[in-house]
C-alpha cells in the first residue's frame, strides 16, 4: 500500500501531496516516515535552480546511504540529502542555525526543469529521490517561484504524514 505525505509552504498556504517510493528508496522512505513531521525555514537553491528545501537535524538512527540517487532531479522529485558538518560553509551554517550540529539533513522538492546538482565548492551532490509529487505540483511550483522572487523570510517548509 503506497504511503503519502503532505508538503506545504506554511505562510503561503500552499500544499502538495507526495507518494513515497518505498520500492526504489526503502531505507530513505522509512527514515523520513519515522521522523515526520519535519519542518524548518525554507530556502531557495542557489546552484540547483528550481529547488526549495529546509535543513533539519539528523533524525535517522543509521543514515540510509545512497539509494535511487540523482544529480539531475526532475519536476516533482522529493529528495533527501545528508550533509556532514564540514561540507557546508561556516556562514551558511550560522545563518541556518545549524552550525553546532555535526551534520544536517536537507529535505528538498524540485518544482521545475533543468536542475543540476553541481556545487561550485564540492562538485556533484547526489541526492536520494524518495518520493514524487502526485498532487498540487502546479500550485506549489508557483509558490516556490514566489519564494525565489519575493524571498523566503518567515516561510516554513513542512512535511507531514498523510494517514489513511
Amino acid at each position: 500500500m503506497p504511503r503519502y505525505m503532505s508538503i506545504s509552504l506554511e505562510k503561503r498556504g500552499v500544499e502538495c501531496v507526495a507518494e513515497l517510493y518505498d520500492k526504489d528508496a526503502p531505507r530513505t522512505c522509512e527514515a523520513v516516515w519515522r521522523a515526520l513531521p519535519q519542518a524548518g525555514d525554507v530556502q531557495h537553491a542557489k546552484y540547483a535552480r528550481n529547488e526549495v528545501y529546509t535543513m533539519v537535524p539528523r533524525f535517522a538512527a543509521e543514515e540510509p546511504g545512497l539509494e535511487n540517487p540523482t544529480v539531475t532531479p526532475i519536476p516533482g522529485d522529493v529528495v533527501y540529502f545528508a550533509f556532514d558538518g564540514g561540507m557546508l560553509d561556516r556562514r551558511f551554517k550560522e545563518d541556518k542555525g545549524v552550525d553546532h550540529l555535526p551534520g544536517v539533513i536537507d529535505l528538498a522538492i524540485f518544482y521545475g526543469r533543468n536542475n543540476l546538482l553541481l556545487n561550485g565548492d564540492v562538485g556533484w551532490v547526489p541526492g536520494n529521490v524518495y518520493g514524487g509529487i502526485v498532487e498540487g505540483l502546479d500550485r506549489m511550483a508557483e509558490a516556490c517561484h514566489d519564494v525565489w522572487r519575493s524571498g523566503s523570510v518567515g516561510e516554513r517548509l513542512v512535511y507531514r504524514r498523510i494517514e489513511d
